[in-house]
This record gives C-alpha cells, sequence and structure tokens, in this order.
C-alpha cells in the first residue's frame, strides 16, 4: 500500500533533521495509538542519503537486546560495534560518541518498554545526551505507543528526561480527504455509505486501512464481514491494545469504556450501571493519562459546568467495545454468523455517531472556526433539545448550527427549527445563526 499524507509531519521531522545535521543533535518524540503509522512516518521521513539506525525495543533480557542492536547498528551504519556491550548505557556512549564524526538518523520504537527492562536507562540517556547534544550531529527519534508512559517520561518535572525533546509530535488518524483519496484508489465507484463504513471502523488508522484495503473489496458488506469472522485480526486489537496501558486492573477500566460506547455517558449513569461503584478517578485516568475519552460539555458552557458526557476519542475501540466485547460470549462460542447479524442490525443506527464525528472532523480542518462541538440542554425527557454540531465562526459572531442524519427523508425541518430557536435564545443571542442538515450526500 502507498504512503498517504502526513504531508505537514515529515515537513517538520525534515526541517529537524537537517537541523540536527547541520547544527547540533536533536531528539524528537512521537506519540500516538498502535497500528497509526510511527514507524512509517519515521522511515520515510529520514530515508536519503544519511544512515538510519532502526532499533525495536521488545520486552527481552538487556544484554540479549544490546546483543542484538550491537548486530543491527554494525550493519546500518557499516561500522566495527565493539562486541560484549551488556548495557544500554554501553551502547547508547557508543552511538554518541559516533555521532561526533558521522551523521546518522537513529530511531528507537517502544521506547517505553525500558520502563519493564530497565527503568535506570532513562537517567543513563539524559546524562549521556546532555553531555554530548552539543557536539554532535544525530537524529534522534524516540517513538512510543502507551501513551499515559510517554507522557510520563518525557512531561513529568521529575523524570529524567523532562524538558529534552526538542519536539513532540502526537499522530492521529488520516483526516477526511485522504480516506477519500484511498477510497477512490481502491474502490473508484464507492458510495458514501462505504465511506462512512469505511471511517466507522477503521478512524483513520493506517493499518486498519491497509487490511482492509488489502483483504476486501470495500464494500460495507465486505468490511463487516472481513472483520465479524473467525481469526479476524480484528477480534482481539481492543483487549491487545488496551491491557498494557491498564495493566492488571484492566477490568474496571474496561467496564467503564464499554458503558461509554453503548451509551451509557454520563457519570452517574455509569456508577449506576456498575452498581454504584465510584469511577471518578477512573474517568479522570481514562482522559489524562491514556487519552482515550474525553469530557464533552454544551458549547459555550462554563469549563467547571457540571453538565459533563464523555465520548470514546477512537472509532475502532468504540467499534470493539459495542460489539466484540459486548458479545464475548458470541466469540468465545465462535458463533460469528449470530454475531454478523448483530452487526448488519446495528450498523446503521451505530454509524450514525461517527457520522457527527465525520462532520465534525471535516469543519475542523477547513480551519473556519473558532470552536466546534454540540449542545444539549440538561434536563431529563423527550422535551429535552439536543443539537448535533454548533461550529462558531472564527471572524465576527457567526455560528453554523446543523442536524446530521443519514438520509433527508429522516430530517424533521419543523422540530430543528424549534431546537435552533431555543439555542439562540438560551447562548447565540448575539450570533448570526446559519442553519444546515448534513446527510451522507454531504460527506
Amino acid at each position: 500500500m502507498k504512503f498517504y499524507n502526513r504531508t505537514k509531519e515529515i515537513e517538520e521531522l525534515r526541517r529537524i533533521q537537517g537541523r540536527a545535521f547541520n547544527s547540533r543533535s536533536r531528539m524528537t518524540v512521537i506519540t500516538g495509538r498502535r497500528r497509526i503509522g510511527k514507524t512509517s512516518l519515521a522511515l520515510r521521513a529520514t530515508e536519503g542519503e544519511h544512515p538510519i539506525v532502526y532499533l525495536f525495543i521488545s520486552r527481552k533480557n538487556e544484554a540479549a537486546l544490546c546483543s542484538e542492536f550491537t548486530a543491527l547498528i554494525s550493519s546500518q551504519l557499516k561500522i566495527h560495534v565493539p562486541a560484549g556491550m551488556t548495557s544500554f548505557r554501553e551502547l547508547f556512549y557508543f552511538l554518541m560518541e559516533t555521532g561526533k564524526s558521522m551523521k546518522f538518523n537513529l530511531i528507537i520504537d517502544e521506547f517505553q518498554e525500558f520502563s519493564n527492562i530497565n527503568p535506570s536507562v532513562y537517567s543513563d540517556m539524559q546524562n549521556i545526551w546532555d553531555s554530548y547534544r552539543n557536539d554532535t550531529h544525530i537524529n534522534l527519534l524516540l517513538m512510543g505507543s502507551v501513551y499515559s508512559m510517554m507522557h510520563k517520561i518525557f512531561e513529568s518535572y521529575h523524570e529524567p528526561l523532562f524538558g529534552r525533546a526538542d519536539a513532540m509530535i502526537r499522530l492521529s488518524g488520516l483526516g477526511t480527504e485522504t480516506m477519500k483519496e484511498i477510497m477512490h484508489d481502491y474502490r473508484p465507484d464507492y458510495t458514501n455509505d462505504e465511506l462512512l463504513a469505511f471511517y466507522t471502523i477503521t478512524g483513520g488508522v493506517p493499518k486498519y486501512i491497509e487490511l482492509l484495503c488489502d483483504d476486501t473489496d470495500l464494500s460495507i458488506e465486505g468490511m463487516l464481514n472481513y472483520i465479524v469472522r473467525e481469526n479476524s485480526p480484528f477480534i482481539n486489537e481492543g483487549r491487545n491494545l488496551l491491557i498494557e496501558e491498564f495493566g492488571k486492573d484492566y477490568g474496571l477500566y474496561f467496564s467503564v469504556l464499554s458503558c461509554i460506547a453503548s451509551g451509557i455517558n454520563t457519570q452517574g449513569a455509569i456508577e449506576s450501571a456498575l452498581g454504584g461503584v465510584t469511577v471518578a478517578g477512573h474517568l479522570k485516568r481514562l482522559i489524562e493519562d491514556y487519552s482515550l475519552i474525553k469530557r464533552v460539555r454544551p458549547i459555550m458552557a462554563k469549563p467547571r459546568s457540571q453538565n459533563v458526557q464523555y465520548e470514546i476519542t477512537d472509532n475502532f475501540l468504540r467499534f470493539w467495545f459495542n460489539y466484540f466485547d459486548r458479545n464475548q460470549t458470541l466469540v468465545e462460542l465462535n458463533n460469528f454468523e449470530h454475531l454478523r447479524q448483530i452487526v448488519f442490525s446495528d450498523y446503521p443506527t451505530f454509524s450514525g455517531i461517527a457520522l457527527e464525528k465525520w462532520f465534525r472532523l471535516k469543519m475542523m480542518e477547513s480551519h473556519q472556526y473558532s470552536d466546534i462541538g454540540s449542545w444539549w440542554e440538561r434536563k431529563k425527557g423527550k422535551e429535552a433539545n439536543e443539537i448535533d454540531i454548533v461550529a462558531l465562526s472564527a471572524e465576527g459572531n457567526k455560528a453554523v448550527v446543523a442536524e446530521v442524519k443519514r438520509q433527508q427523508r429522516n430530517y424533521d425541518h419543523k422540530a430543528f427549527m424549534e431546537k435552533v430557536a431555543c439555542i439562540k435564545t438560551s447562548i447565540l443571542s448575539k450570533h448570526k445563526i446559519e442553519t444546515h442538515l448534513f446527510t451522507l450526500n454531504d460527506m
């Protein structure tokens, strides 16, 4: 599969590389969930005349890792590397010494794994880096997929590598125009319904996109059948992604995420669904440490407003919790026929939220707005008003108020305009309001 997008990231990484080779060594940290394309990006951005040393930190004995790395470094830099180095401290010292006379890229992948192998590596690297960075020409890229650990390593004041990174890049999913480009390349006559399914499932994560493009025809039926089957690479993907983040205490975190995925999205409702268990601390950590959910308030609400809902930020994880985790018994029984029936029956409703996210993302990419969100009244009952998208213009007192529906036939104009009148009275009295209906046709 060809390399798509990441233009801005590549430009920034190549700018940093130039500074490293022409001035002094630079350290760049790249984070992002697994499968997001960190390795591909790093290798793409550093390709050229200067050598690349790529080291993947797997959970092995440190001495065994160093033995493996010695051979790699010798091959990739085409130099003699002394045998017998058993610590990464020795190896990093050697690389920095080499950087006095040679310009090269040093990529260390899954950098957070040193926390499990030998945490003292971080203080060793800090001391060596501080001593050598001004006299060497190494473009150092440190990548990690466990966000909580990478955040702690580089952004916690008490950690040895705090303040050492010259740049930090966090990767998210591919944007709307890139996803359209991919669909056009692999299914030129695609429908917007198929594009929505593509986004609903992958969330723009390159690895998932690659799997679907390589093994399906990108029809809705083809994609869902590929995912919901025996031996599907997606069956255990959610669990594998998260267990490493949460460790042995993953059970309650999974329960909280499962609630949010199913639409139980306030703290009170989650605690009630879990039998009265207090989850305030877990919600806070899911936001601040793991970056898996976000706290959502009605647009223009005060920062400390208690009118709060929670939303899973990752499309695929929402899909996984809604279908695989919730129906784990069917998975264990290999009853994928029944599971497919559930998915196909529920998908049109489930994908509605993804459609809202698509239009918010599309509006965000336009850079025309100062704030984009939704709005709802804090009262119970059918009479409570909710508006799917509210976007405040970056220039002047203008606002876009939009309803999102898969099909225009499901749209009730009178009901929508009553909501618009309500929000105008409530928070947008000084704004010129532009109303829209967004459907599949507008993707």
